[in-house]
């Protein structure tokens, strides 16, 4: 053989040798660690981080074998700049190509969290807290910032009543801003599809119709009643009846004076200062007490036609009341109720 084909033969297979050499560390690095718990593991990019830290802790965590490989990676398909802040769940079996991947797609971890009828904006703040998405005192501030109520075509001083109850999705540490904004957006798609002309109605008018529907919300427990709970509303604000919903009671105590829930009001409960004392002051109270529902919300835009100024609960497991148009017929439903109790 000719010393130019030998040399030359030597060279060729030096680098097939080379290559499959690269290519088996390449796949060595790129392999699935064990460390990676069976459940996945989160991870999560901060804003304005680069792509040097986010290998180097990757590497730290456990993720990925390689902070180098990850980050040639991303030279090679030109990514380093497309990582997306979030929180991200790494799973048992991903390989740094796929975990890549991941983190330049947004595809964050999604959080679910269910808000049910009837909570105020407390509550909902407390449960966003324990599911990880944001705090509850910041959410409480979001809730309360004129910012937000005017970006929202909120009429009042907090979302209180727009944060429609239901079951979402959302990152963690999501802003509490967008997480009010989305609720509220749920509210308005819902309302909508009850009453077409939601638009035409001005903030304030809209805001009344809530604050109703929040106290229809914690009052009834039968659906059926709801629309003839409303009725009664209605026609007590019709002739200047105080509303004397227990309900806003128990919010003052709660939401005001920081009392515990009450399981039964007294006389000096119905005596509390408050413009949201409905036993006190003739009127609606100056915001809503809590989320309203479906339910609820229809009734307060579409009641029911009755002359009831009345209600008394007669069964207190299947949460049914008795109404009464007169105050002599109220007391004597009252009587006989009370005494079966």
């Amino acid at each position: 053989m000719k010393p130019f084909v030998k040399t030359a033969l030597v060279i060729a297979v030096g680098l097939v040798a080379l290559s499959l050499l690269g290519l088996f560390g390449a796949q060595q690095l790129n392999a699935p660690l064990d460390s990676i718990p069976d459940d996945g593991a989160l991870f999560r990019i901060w804003d304005g981080e680069h792509l040097e830290a986010i290998s180097r802790r990757l590497a730290e965590e456990g993720l990925v074998r390689s902070p180098l490989f990850l980050k040639l990676l991303s030279y090679a398909k030109g990514t380093q700049g497309d990582f997306q802040a979030g929180t991200y769940r790494v799973d048992q079996g991903m390989t740094s190509l796929s975990i890549h991947n991941l983190l330049v797609s947004g595809q964050e971890v999604l959080i679910r969290v269910t808000i049910p009828e009837g909570w105020n904006v407390t509550q909902v703040g407390l449960r966003l807290e324990e599911r990880g998405i944001t705090s509850a005192e910041e959410f409480y501030a979001a809730a309360t910032d004129p910012l937000l109520l005017a970006a929202e075509g909120v009429y009042g001083q907090s979302v209180e009543g727009y944060l429609f109850p239901d079951t979402y999705l959302f990152p963690q540490s999501y802003p509490p801003q967008q997480v009010a904004s989305v609720m509220i957006e749920r509210f308005r798609r819902e309302v909508a599809a009850i009453y077409p002309e939601t638009a035409e109605l001005d903030p304030k008018a809209l805001h009344e119709i809530v604050v109703l529907a929040s106290i229809i919300e914690r009052e009834h427990r039968a659906p059926d009643e709801a629309v003839i709970m409303a009725s009664v509303f209605y026609n007590r604000l019709e002739v200047d009846m105080k509303l004397q919903s227990c309900a806003t009671v128990a919010y003052v105590m709660t939401e005001e004076f920081g009392l515990d829930f009450p399981e039964v009001l007294t006389f000096d409960d119905l005596e509390l200062p408050s413009d949201y004392n409905t036993y006190r002051s003739v009127g609606l109270p100056p915001g809503p007490i809590a989320s309203p529902g479906s339910v609820s919300l229809a009734a307060a835009f579409n009641p029911a036609h009755t002359d009831f100024l009345y209600f008394v609960l007669k069964d207190p497991d299947a949460g049914r009341h008795e109404f009464t148009k007169s105050f002599d017929e109220h007391l004597t439903a009252k009587n006989l109720y009370l005494k079966k109790s």
